[in-house]
């Protein structure tokens, strides 16, 4: 039982007076939903908007900072952020100076021509990161994309490796889950060419014999992973996991990819550096631009020579690995401003001292009502999971969702000015985010929580 010792009527009458109430109180929002539904699939414009918990989401109408008004005229402390894709807050100052002066002053936000501001971003991630070499895409799912070809193409070998719940995006070798122990496809994936399961391997997260027993037939490309699982609830290696793991590649020549797209929140370098990780490739995507569309892969010096050695791939062309938009000179120019004024060493310091004080907030609500429920922190991300001590992989994590009790808090939240990731229970702190902005989650977690009670 995931929830608890919680009412089951009760949690279902709570979300639907809070959902009335959510309609109720956002007419304009439901009506742009009903008249988009016109022309949008589904009335939005990409999937996932159709996650929020209300029914319909709440439309935009500005955003700064780590604050969001919706047209209704309600103002919200954004823990979301674009499920990380605007760590940095919404609309820098830095960032948006740099967009500004690429567009007005510099013109061409895409030319087929490298800027200066690319070289300086690939300094500073081989910085950050440890890996020497980087080029640049327009998500994080293409840079995972590419990473497995050049993969595949250096060891020729066809298959991957990945954990059981994972998340690199759409990447079709990654949607592979265990179910009683065996593989088969994530439910509901769409259309895949292939059976996922003849292209990928899957094991749990943290359990280091698995891997092993994965890589040892030498059959496996590389391993693809988050340094933590992020979204499935967050979940959080064990002592010596990577260090084991890392060895198991060196010791059968497998290559490791490490996607740090959601766990920069780490800090400035990421787990890679925060954790002493020694991945080949790196992935990135969705934060480094302060929310212009970006993705980077990096790369060992070792694994730029072979690729540079290598006489059957084409990488400048029809290999798979390009993209007209990558690398335009308006994600560069955002990017540097970004990671130069914004995401800074200090900034990562403030945000996770205000993502310790959100999770001391939502522990005190949790032991003060005596719930089965427990958190997990990540720099400056947290994620509350409805089970008393945190999954320690994919599948536990999975069996531990419980849908109607987080519409529930989710919808809630709304309601009390709060927006957190509408498809798990994670929060984020930018560098703009405010304690009192942590605060209102802290009361509004707390109300809620009491209704149940």
């Amino acid at each position: 039982m995931t929830g608890g010792a919680l009412s089951r009527p009760k949690v279902a009458a709570l979300l639907s007076e809070e959902r009335e109430r959510f309609v109720a109180s956002h007419p304009r929002s439901r009506a742009a939903h009903e008249e988009a539904r016109q022309h949008l699939m589904g009335g939005v414009p990409m999937p996932w908007m159709s996650k929020w918990a209300g029914g319909f989401p709440v439309y935009l109408a500005e955003a700064r900072g780590a604050t969001v008004v919706g047209v209704d005229g309600h103002e919200y402390a954004d823990l979301c952020l674009g499920d990380t894709g605007a760590m940095a807050g919404h609309s820098p100052a830095a960032t948006v100076a740099a967009v500004r002066e690429r567009l007005e002053q510099r013109g061409g936000a895409t030319v087929m021509l490298p800027t200066e501001d690319a070289a300086w971003v690939g300094g500073e991630l081989a910085w950050r990161f440890g890996l020497p070499l980087w080029q640049f895409t327009l998500t994080a799912t293409d840079a995972n994309r590419f990473a497995l070809r050049f993969c595949r193409q250096l060891t020729g070998r066809r298959r991957v490796l990945v954990f059981a719940w994972c998340y690199h995006g759409s990447v079709d070798e990654a949607f592979v889950v265990l179910e009683d122990g065996r593989p088969r496809a994530r439910p509901g994936l769409v259309g895949a060419a292939v059976d996922p399961t003849e292209t990928t391997a899957v094991v749990e997260f943290n359990d280091v014999h698995a891997v092993e027993a994965a890589l040892a037939g030498g059959e496996v490309a590389c391993v693809l992973a988050e340094p933590a699982l992020t979204n499935i609830g967050m979940v959080l290696p064990e002592p010596g996991f990577w260090t084991a793991v890392r060895e198991a590649c060196t010791r059968t020549e497998t290559l490791l990819i490490i996607d740090e797209t959601h766990t920069l929140s780490a800090g400035p370098g990421g787990c890679t550096a925060a954790w002493s990780l020694q991945p080949d490739v790196v992935t990135l995507g969705k934060s480094i631009a302060g929310g212009v569309p970006i993705g980077a892969y990096g790369v060992s010096a070792d694994i730029a020579a072979r690729i540079a050695a290598d006489t059957e791939g084409d990488y400048a062309d029809v290999g798979g690995v390009g993209g007209t938009l990558a690398g335009n000179a308006l994600s560069l120019a955002a990017a540097r401003a970004t990671l130069s004024d914004v995401l800074t060493e200090a900034a990562f310091g403030r945000m996770t001292a205000l993502q310790e004080r959100f999770a001391a907030g939502v522990h005190a609500t949790i032991e003060r009502h005596g719930l089965p429920w427990s958190i997990v922190e990540l720099g400056a991300r947290a994620e509350y999971s409805f089970t008393p001590a945190p999954p320690r992989n994919g599948s536990e994590a999975a069996a531990a969702t419980d849908p109607e009790l987080e519409d529930y808090l989710h919808v809630a939240l709304l309601n009390r000015g709060v927006l957190i990731t509408p498809f798990h229970n994670m929060a984020l702190m930018s560098p703009a985010t405010t304690e009192a902005e942590v605060d209102r989650h802290t009361d509004a977690f707390a109300d809620a929580v009491a209704q149940l009670r």
